[in-house]
């Protein structure tokens, strides 16, 4: 019993480390994303640009974001989810090095516009790894991974930022070598990218991908330090759902009446609802926002620091549970904590006083009021909405469109996120933080019944019978 037991020991051991560098793309995801909240005033100072350059500098990458999300899946397919890993990490490398060494602000959108290609890349391709090579009791946890690498991303980037320009004075002041801190900011981002290609040569291809090209025994072994025991079993039941005689295509995602499959309309839904509660707003401008209601610089910086670290926190909460309670009761509990903080953030920003510059400011217990509001709804979405979201997108889709379909709901996430956080700045400035918080409310509060009447649980179900 004690051999069976140290056997299944190991096998999770060597899941949890494959799942591990797979989520290592998930890292650079969210350190990439959120590097540029430190340097975009420095940015547009040292370039001179102006408020719309700004903000292409800052969402423009989302659209390149959501271009490698939709063809990940093709490249995925075609030639292994290892290969589209070694080229997403080529593409962070690159963008990282020219991000730093702009003479333009053309040219620094080029370089951030070519790492969002990674960054969807590593988007799509992270949560479909890890759901094919997870046995479906860890999967959950496993696939939750991911969103843990996300945050934690966001976190370091945070905090490097943070400790650059402290270090400097200021972002635009000189740092190591006489060189801008900003720059240097953006060049944190190279060893963890070089380290992700280097992690990604050393796990092996996804079995049910093997399988798919017909290198069964590849596939045998691969399954066999996963499982353990007989794996011809398991092998039967993948090539019985993955074997067609032409690779899946956008076609499939079609019914027969024309238009998408359901399933896919669902999985649209997850991500669009993921970004419209405004949970990036709180991580792209969150130094802008608590700057606007009267807190300086340094504390606006410390409040998104410790906001980072909320979200890793809750993150860990979602691991603990996602496959002891299922998918749903998360979702359905994280919309319903996230409708009554919004709400509360709404309430007391339209009802603050504002200063002479029309900025609203939050007097004695409003101010605390909001701070608590806004990390418990950071703790609602980091236990729910957040990492669940993308557990399900890698497991709800069955073999056959499953890249194909994860392509277009990744893509649709980026173009929301887009939506989302260019369309926050004009919301502040013409409609006030609490129309913008309003919208971010009601999104919440549909989410509940969207959950509710529309998605059915996947937990504990194998892949082969989605």
């Amino acid at each position: 019993m004690s051999t069976v037991t140290e056997r299944r020991k190991t096998n999770t051991f060597y899941v949890i480390l494959i799942a591990g560098a797979a989520a290592l793309g998930g890292f650079l995801f969210g350190f990439d994303t959120a590097v540029i909240n430190g340097a975009v005033t420095a940015l547009a100072n040292t370039f001179n640009a102006n408020s719309v350059q700004t903000g292409l500098a800052v969402s423009l990458a989302l659209l390149g974001s959501a271009v490698g999300a939709f063809f990940a899946g093709k490249i995925a397919d075609r030639y292994g989810r290892v290969k589209a890993m070694v080229v997403a990490s080529v593409l962070f490398t690159i963008s990282a090095i020219g991000s730093g060494l702009p003479f333009t602000i053309w040219d620094f959108i080029f370089w951030r516009v070519l790492g969002g290609l990674a960054v969807g890349a590593a988007s799509v391709i992270a949560p479909a790894y890890i759901a094919e090579c997870s046995p479906a009791n860890l999967r959950g946890r496993l696939g939750s991974l991911q969103q843990l690498a996300i945050v934690v991303g966001i976190f370091i980037a945070l905090l490097c930022n943070y400790f650059i320009a402290v270090s400097a004075g200021s972002a635009e002041a000189p740092f190591l070598f006489g060189i801008a801190a900003w720059r240097w900011m953006f060049w944190t981002e190279i060893p963890p990218a070089i380290l992700y290609g280097m992690a990604a040569l050393m796990i092996p291809e996804s079995p049910r991908y093997l399988v798919a090209q017909n290198r069964e025994q590849e596939a045998a072994k691969v399954l066999h330090k996963i499982i353990g025991g007989n794996v011809l079993e398991k092998i039967n039941e993948i090539r019985h759902t993955v074997l067609q005689e032409r690779e899946p295509r956008f076609s499939d995602l079609l019914s027969r009446r024309g238009g998408l499959l359901p399933i896919v309309w669902l999985g649209i839904g997850l991500s669009v609802f993921q970004q419209f509660v405004g949970i990036n707003v709180i991580f792209y401008y969150s130094s802008v926002l608590w700057r606007a209601v009267g807190f300086s610089e340094r504390d606006s910086l410390w409040i998104t620091v410790i906001t980072g670290a909320v979200n890793i926190i809750t993150t860990l909460v979602a691991i603990a549970f996602v496959d002891k309670f299922g998918r749903k009761p998360l979702l359905l509990l994280g919309s319903l904590g996230m409708t009554l903080t919004l709400g509360t953030l709404t309430s007391i920003f339209a009802n603050a006083a504002l200063d002479a510059a029309g900025n609203p400011t939050l007097t004695g217990s409003a101010g605390i009021t909001a701070l608590i509001a806004a990390n418990l709804y950071v703790f609602c979405f980091g236990f729910s909405w957040g990492p669940v979201v993308w557990v399900m997108l890698g497991e709800m889709f069955n073999n056959q469109i499953r890249a194909a379909a994860l392509a277009i709901a990744a893509s649709v996430q980026w173009i929301a996120n887009f939506i989302i956080s260019t369309s926050f700045p004009p919301l502040l400035q013409y409609f006030g933080l609490g129309s913008a918080y309003g919208l971010y409310t009601t999104s919440a509060a549909i989410s509940f019944f969207f959950v509710l009447f529309l998605l059915k649980e996947t937990k504990g179900i194998e892949l082969e019978d989605m």
